[in-house]
């Protein structure tokens, strides 16, 4: 007996798949990692990567720059700015001063769901932009200015 080819790509499949994990757990809010996703559904990465595009043209989820991808649920408020600029409103947030110490990358990291990388390079470039003072392996980082509304906004 030959084999068919199947009318519906394998991408859709996957795409559908996905989609249901999000509808079966409301409180999904990113999907599953892209090695994930070829792991559990044996598809290679153009054929997940295509499944994660259906989801975006869809409207069900979005990519997030150096994070999973985001579930979309609609009337959920989602923070979409760049990761630098949420981790600038953590001096306002938490009351910082001049001077004082910044929370670690770890504790950041674990604050907004990332990994540790992603929040040292959103670091560095407070750094670079005068927000940010010190930093580096075992050095307190400490505010040094104030963010403007650009860094903030």
């Amino acid at each position: 007996m030959s084999q068919q080819a199947n009318p519906r790509g394998t991408f859709l499949k996957v795409a559908d798949s996905v989609k249901r994990q999000i509808e079966d757990d409301p409180d999904l809010t990113e999907l599953p990692s892209l090695a994930e996703v070829m792991r559990d559904h044996k598809v290679s990465r153009g054929v997940a990567l295509r499944a994660f595009g259906v989801l975006r043209q869809e409207g069900v989820a979005e990519p997030a720059p150096g994070e999973r991808w985001r579930v979309v649920r609609s009337g959920a408020q989602v923070d979409r700015r760049p990761l630098d600029q949420r981790i600038a409103d953590v001096i306002a947030a938490d009351g910082l001063k001049v001077g004082e110490a910044f929370p670690s990358a770890s504790a950041l990291a674990e604050r907004f769901g990332v990994s540790r990388p992603t929040v040292t390079k959103a670091l560095e470039k407070l750094e670079s932009a005068g927000v940010l003072a010190g930093g580096g392996q075992g050095k307190v980082r400490t505010v040094r200015a104030l963010p403007t509304r650009e860094e903030r906004s």
